[in-house]
């Protein structure tokens, strides 16, 4: 068991999932200066793409998704119609045909989607972008809504990889979060994906849930790892009743507290690397000869909005409310409400809300917090080991981190503190406990 520093396991730190992290996102980004940043991407770059599906069957109260609850085809429809005519939208701002190697399906539940609105989509998409041959293909799906015609039209627009949120195995927790899916229904589904033709699937699971127990992690890792999933993504529990107000149906009396969640989440890490899975960052796991375990030990690992992934794309654009682009000179965000996206596109305008203009020193400073992330370890400029000296001293007091010859290495008894390590990088971070998830 590594060491628990409480201090920095309960510490209100970004995931660092972008730089500048989304919180700080700004207005000032138009349109016209999405179109622009659209309209300079040549036939050379490579982007990945991404498509948020807001819609859900029921609401899961742990959720901190933009999504919304329907029983009912209308809505879905009417998104589908309105994510096909914002492809339109960015088809006419493109001057050359960039090419996609990855596409991700994300929510919300993806399978709200019809067999017809996946081909679709799929088929417009395929018509902007070229693909390359080992695109990678995926699409986040709830094992309960899983069905052979909607398998088959995911595997018919060429998904390789299904990403399951089963979030725990134990029925009792299930309840108290208002997620109630049966271990059979999870098998059901693993087999239906592989009969269908999608051979390769994610497990996302979830520590810090209300009534949870390092044995009921333990279970849940020994139970996704014998159904041969490919990757493991263990998060911990972020409650922000706040900001999620369905989040207050939980029983904040039952959560764990910081010294167990930390007990979980190492407890997770020993069952699956036992299982022959590969640690990948601080949160993710890999089978060694899946592309995510390769682009790890090659160094090539990179970390976008889905977390760690092995894709090499310049360029992320995105589709949905609420979806985020990356573009090389900025950052841009959908309007969130399906008001204002369905305005938005119903004007022919690009439904941009907000996002941030990239400074060649945020470059420079992303790129440093990223290969930190990444590869454990990163070597520093003299600029960036003075600015963070001080909060560096302290962190190598712990032993999370060494520093020599300039270069910064998150230590293995560090490594749960890893987000801790990039905060000190991040000149612009400051602690804000409602802004941001805990570090373990």
């Amino acid at each position: 068991m590594k060491a628990f520093h409480a201090g920095l396991a309960e510490a209100a730190v970004p995931r660092y999932t972008s730089f500048p992290p989304a919180n700080r996102f700004r207005c000032d980004v138009a349109p016209a200066d999405h179109a622009g940043w659209l309209g300079a991407l040549s036939a050379e770059d490579r982007v990945s793409l991404y498509v948020h599906v807001p819609f859900c069957r029921s609401l899961c109260w742990y959720c901190g998704c933009n999504t919304h609850v329907t029983r009912h085809r209308s809505p879905v429809r009417r998104f589908r119609d309105a994510v096909l005519e914002e492809m339109r939208l960015v088809e006419e701002r493109l001057s050359e045909r960039p090419v996609a190697s990855a596409l991700h399906f994300g929510g919300g539940s993806p399978d709200m989607l019809t067999a017809e609105d996946v081909r679709l989509i799929g088929a417009g998409l395929r018509r902007i972008f070229g693909f390359s041959d080992n695109a990678e293909i995926a699409a986040e799906l709830d094992p309960r809504g899983v069905s052979a015609p909607l398998v088959s039209a995911f595997a018919d627009a060429g998904v390789t990889r299904a990403s399951f949120g089963i979030q725990t195995t134990d029925e009792a927790v299930q309840r108290r979060i208002g997620r109630v899916q049966f271990p059979a229904t999870i098998r059901h589904a693993v087999r239906m994906l592989a009969e269908g033709g999608i051979a390769d699937w994610n497990a996302d699971l979830l520590y810090g849930l209300p009534g949870q127990a390092v044995r009921h992690v333990r279970e849940d890792c020994r139970f996704v790892a014998s159904l041969g999933a490919s990757r493991v993504a263990v998060f911990g529990y972020a409650h922000v009743p706040w900001f999620k107000k369905h989040q207050q149906v939980i029983d904040e009396a039952l959560l764990p507290g910081a010294a167990e969640r930390f007990a979980q989440a190492e407890a997770a890490a020993e069952e699956l690397v036992a299982a022959g899975y590969e640690r990948i960052g601080f949160d993710h796991f890999a089978l060694p000869d899946d592309p995510l375990a390769v682009a790890a030990r090659e160094r090539r690992l990179k970390r976008n909005f889905q977390g760690f992934t092995p894709d090499d794309a310049t360029a992320l654009i995105g589709f949905g409310p609420s979806a985020i682009s990356r573009l090389p000179q900025g950052y841009v965000q959908n309007e969130t409400t399906l008001k204002g996206y369905y305005a938005a596109v119903g004007e022919g305008s690009l439904p941009t809300a907000r996002g941030h203009h990239l400074t060649a020193e945020e470059r420079r400073r992303g790129a440093l917090i990223e290969r930190l992330l990444c590869d454990g370890g990163v070597d520093l400029p003299d600029w960036a080991l003075a600015e963070a000296a001080c909060g560096l001293t302290a962190l190598r007091g712990r032993g999370i981190v060494d520093v020599a010859d300039g270069r910064l290495t998150v230590t293995e008894a560090g490594r749960p503190y890893a987000r801790n390590v990039a905060a000190a990088l991040d000149r612009e971070h400051r602690p804000a406990p409602q802004a941001h998830a805990r570090a373990v």
